[in-house]
């Protein structure tokens, strides 16, 4: 029996394949697109996926403000922020997020980073994440491959 085949392999910084995909989401949930986004970005998708590496692919997000939220929490969510002054605790709604310039790209950074861990680690994948408003994007010399998000899982 060959033993070498049983070997875990993790990979480093200098390994790792990244790739470029462009994800579409119009008319996509939020929640639901940012957990596969967060995978994506992770590598979680990889067979070779190492836990305390950059080893997920650089996301294009298109078509951001076409984002959609079920039920009423565009208006019923509350996100908390506080400026670390006395009386300096301030809350938005996704609506009123959206209603700011680059609102969808904030929203959907925001809601992103909330499910990356919570280290050094995840602001490194979140300079992989790119987000546009529009169809169009700048990262067209990369050649991209476009997914459906929905066949992941």
């Amino acid at each position: 029996m060959d033993t070498l085949s049983y070997k875990t392999i993790s990979i480093n910084k200098a390994t790792a394949k990244k790739e470029w995909v462009v994800v579409d989401a119009t008319d996509q949930v939020l929640g639901r697109l940012c957990t596969k986004v967060a995978k994506l970005l992770r590598g979680k998708y990889k067979p070779e996926f190492t836990p305390n590496v950059d080893c997920g692919d650089n996301v294009i997000i298109v078509n951001a403000e076409k984002i959609r939220l079920t039920g009423k929490k565009m208006t019923d969510r509350i996100y908390y922020s506080y400026t670390g002054y006395p009386g300096g605790q301030r809350e938005a709604t996704p609506a009123s997020i959206l209603a700011k310039p680059n609102g969808a790209d904030k929203l959907l950074r925001k809601t992103v980073k909330g499910m990356l861990p919570k280290n050094k680690l995840a602001d490194r994948l979140l300079s992989n994440l790119y987000i546009y408003e529009g169809a169009e994007h700048k990262q067209q010399a990369q050649s991209p491959k476009a997914i459906d998000i929905n066949l992941y899982k």
